[in-house]
């Protein structure tokens, strides 16, 4: 099949990859992980339904940081889901940080270990992190099949700020969004330090050139030569700190070239019907042929899990905050953001 679609070069150079990521039916199976806990429980079941709909023939392994979460995904069953409890991932090492972190730097802190833990106790032959808050309008086999043709060991993404969000300095070149590590000894290499410098540190705070588990990829390039590959393709890891550069048409695409993934970064579900997009500028266009598909994701996922476990379950709405300081506080931001053109709260 590979010599047929990329020729005979390509087959002799990956079949020996490829061979044990092969279905009965031949297809291409791809590995993916996550991490999340009931509060982003919806948003991880919009992910798993975008892997379903439109990519290749997959395995995504869920790392549930609460009971909960764990409970309805085994509920739900789903064929190409793993869970995976914290009590089956957590070892000596995370566990004797676990108690200097906040939950939100815990989360970025295991983002490597549970990549390490799939290598390692799943036999895969590459896996690919995923931010629980993405979501795929197209195969993710095209940002693959760039990352397999470089023949490097890690896939990594860039921000690609547009030049008014630039974060660079403090919250890294590359965005933790997107990971494919290759179960080789480069690709081990570069994972376990990467594990090592999050266990040292990893906090919600710039220090000393280090943010979270993320400023830590800013020299991978340099620093592990020949080895990493930054994703060329503008569809993958389009997200509201970019997307203003970019025309976005119907399909979606951005100047032209299809989204692949979207990462829905800082949404907020209010209530039911209304949610609150970013607090970055979004064109209408974004807003019509990305957000609105998402919003009907994240309902239809949470139909799911009310029928199937707890017609009364809330969890992922935004908390409310009371009194009349919050009150003067939220108006306050509301007329911040209108001035400057990111008040992007929608009913669905």
């Amino acid at each position: 099949m590979f010599a047929l679609l990329y020729g005979k070069e390509y087959e002799e150079k990956y079949t020996h990859f490829f061979v044990d990521k092969r279905r009965e039916n031949g297809e291409l199976m791809n590995y993916f992980c996550t991490l999340f806990d009931s509060n982003y429980l919806t948003r991880g079941l919009a992910l798993y339904d975008s892997l379903e709909n439109t990519g290749a023939p997959f395995m995504l392994y869920v790392f549930a940081f609460d009971d909960l979460a764990a409970d309805i995904l085994d509920k739900l069953s789903f064929a190409h889901l793993t869970v995976i409890r914290l009590q089956e991932f957590e070892d000596e090492r995370l566990l004797a940080v676990k108690s200097t972190r906040s939950r939100g730097e815990y989360c970025w802190t295991c983002s490597s270990f549970s990549i390490l833990y799939v290598l390692r106790n799943f036999n895969v032959p590459e896996v690919t992190y995923l931010d629980s808050d993405l979501y795929f309008f197209q195969s993710s086999q095209i940002l693959l099949d760039e990352f397999h043709a470089s023949d490097k060991d890690v896939l990594i993404t860039s921000h690609r700020y547009t030049p008014e969000y630039d974060q660079s300095a403090t919250s890294g070149i590359y965005c933790v969004q997107f990971m494919t590590f290759r179960n080789t000894e480069n690709g081990l290499r570069v994972l376990n330090w990467w594990c090592d410098r999050c266990e040292e540190w990893c906090y919600n705070r710039l220090e000393d050139g280090k943010f979270g588990d993320q400023k830590y990829l800013d020299d991978w390039p340099t620093r592990f030569p020949g080895m990493i590959h930054e994703l060329k393709h503008i569809g993958g890891g389009v997200a509201p700190w970019n997307i203003q550069q970019y025309s976005c048409t119907e399909g979606p695409t951005v100047d032209g070239k299809p989204v692949v993934f979207y990462h829905f970064h800082q949404l907020q579900w209010l209530n039911l019907h209304t949610f609150d997009l970013s607090s970055y500028r979004l064109s209408p266009e974004a807003i019509r042929y990305i957000y609105l598909t998402y919003l009907d994701a994240l309902q239809e996922a949470l139909k799911i899990v009310r029928d199937t476990y707890d017609p009364a379950f809330s969890k992922g709405f935004a908390a409310k905050e009371h009194g009349i300081l919050a009150r003067l506080r939220h108006y306050k931001s509301v007329v911040a953001r209108i001035l400057r053109g990111g008040y992007n709260v929608v009913r669905r």
